[in-house]
């Protein structure tokens, strides 16, 4: 597995940000999905990266400067079929790798409260995150976990 800066602009990549957009949409209500979509991830302020094998996507992650001191995950997916294979595990390295090398002091994210993302906190937990308040304009959610991390 190699992970690239991505331009959002290839098929594959496209593809899997409206299936993860389509995912949050099924389990959160409107009001409480703050995955972003292709347009918005291509903000200056952040950073995306793609995983892949050969030629085949197996995943995304992006991380958003919130201040020149902390950051924030964002858009973390895995193609369906790759699940449970340590693709997410990788981008998360990856995207603490890239934080640390920022010298953000705090890596934060937010993800949903609903079993369908018990998943994904317990990696988050696996690397160190542990539970907090809202940051950076969240407000308290009863479908949100905010997670964060002292570099």
């Amino acid at each position: 597995m190699y992970i690239r800066e991505d331009d959002l602009h290839g098929r594959e990549i496209s593809e899997l940000i409206r299936e993860h957009l389509q995912s949050m949409h099924e389990h959160s209500p409107p009001e409480s999905v703050h995955a972003l979509g292709l347009d918005a991830l291509r903000a200056p302020e952040i950073a995306f990266w793609s995983a892949w094998e050969g030629p085949e996507l197996l995943g995304c992650g992006a991380l958003k400067e919130l201040d020149p001191r902390h950051g924030e995950i964002k858009s973390m997916r895995t193609v369906r079929k790759h699940l449970r294979k340590g693709v997410a595990a990788e981008m998360l390295q990856h995207i603490i790798g890239v934080a640390a090398s920022r010298s953000y002091t705090r890596l934060s994210l937010e993800t949903g409260s609903m079993e369908a993302f018990a998943p994904a906190r317990a990696l988050y937990a696996r690397f160190g995150f542990e539970y907090c308040g809202p940051f950076d304009g969240y407000t308290d959610d009863p479908n949100s976990v905010f997670m964060t991390r002292r570099l």
